[in-house]
């Protein structure tokens, strides 16, 4: 297996179990960005903020859990394109609102960037919208 999918699944498997910053820097450049075209992630720069955001959105979804569909590699572009799909349920505190007890179920796809043997960007493509209309956070 290439160094850049097994970077990407490690890097992939922390982020998505909620483990934090403090474990996915490890698979990371220091300064490494994210992007996504998603309303929640706006004000989200850096891998660093995201990593935290999904160790706080697992509080929130403290079922949350996800399914890997694919990983693909692109050797000459120097990337890894991770699918899969989240699912959850919104019964913890912290949210937007109180607790709903709606699950959601949304797919999404990772682009991870690398420099050598570190991601240096992670673009997320998500329909969040849908996804906070299945958890009743928007009508």
């Amino acid at each position: 297996m290439p160094a850049m999918t097994e970077i990407a699944k490690k890097f992939f498997d922390a982020c998505d179990q909620g483990r934090g910053w403090a474990v996915c820097k490890e698979y990371c450049t220091p300064n490494a960005t994210f992007a996504a075209q998603a309303e929640p992630l706006a004000d989200v720069g850096t891998l660093q903020q995201y990593t935290d955001w999904m160790k706080f959105l697992l509080t929130v979804l403290p079922d949350g859990r996800y399914e890997v569909k694919s990983f693909a590699i692109d050797e000459n572009g120097k990337n890894v394109s991770a699918y899969g799909v989240f699912m959850g349920t919104h019964t913890g505190q912290g949210g937007p609102v109180p607790p709903t007890g709606k699950s959601v179920r949304t797919d999404y796809v990772y682009v991870m960037f690398f420099e050598g043997d570190k991601i240096r960007h992670m673009q997320k493509i998500w329909h969040a919208g849908l996804a906070l209309q299945e958890l009743g956070w928007v009508k």
